[in-house]
């Protein structure tokens, strides 16, 4: 039963990379000249995805694992991309972009956690409850 989990965040996986690339290559009508809007959408996306994906965890708990992994670390985590985010911070560094840095780390580090938790509160239906294990 432990190769349906590997088969579950590979199929996620692939899923998500494709949808990554995708999103990439659509461009909203936005600029990228001196903001990476791409990867700004997509991880506030994701955020939100899998925050909203969590909270549904908390109402249905007897989801079975190899769905959450395949949505959760295999779509999502692949779709997202902390790798990027990184390299084009240090971009925009080094092309001495300093507003346009401190743009987009607020708006991926604030904008994340606001999207990770508007979709929580709309999966869990708005009941607190913890539901990652320490």
């Amino acid at each position: 039963m432990i190769y349906m989990k590997y088969l579950a965040v590979g199929i996620g996986g692939i899923i998500g990379s494709l949808l990554r690339f995708f999103v990439s290559n659509i461009h909203f009508g936005l600029s990228d000249e001196y903001l990476p809007l791409d990867t700004l959408i997509v991880n506030l996306l994701g955020s939100y995805l899998l925050g909203l994906l969590t909270g549904l965890y908390s109402r249905f708990p007897k989801l079975p694992s190899y769905i959450q992994l395949s949505i959760g670390t295999g779509l999502i985590g692949s779709f997202t991309t902390f790798s990027t985010f990184s390299n084009e911070m240090v971009q925009l560094m080094l092309d001495k972009l300093y507003m346009q840095v401190f743009i987009y780390f607020i708006g991926s580090f604030i904008g994340g956690l606001g999207m990770a938790y508007i979709g929580f509160l709309i999966g869990s239906g708005g009941k607190w409850k913890k539901v990652m294990s320490e």
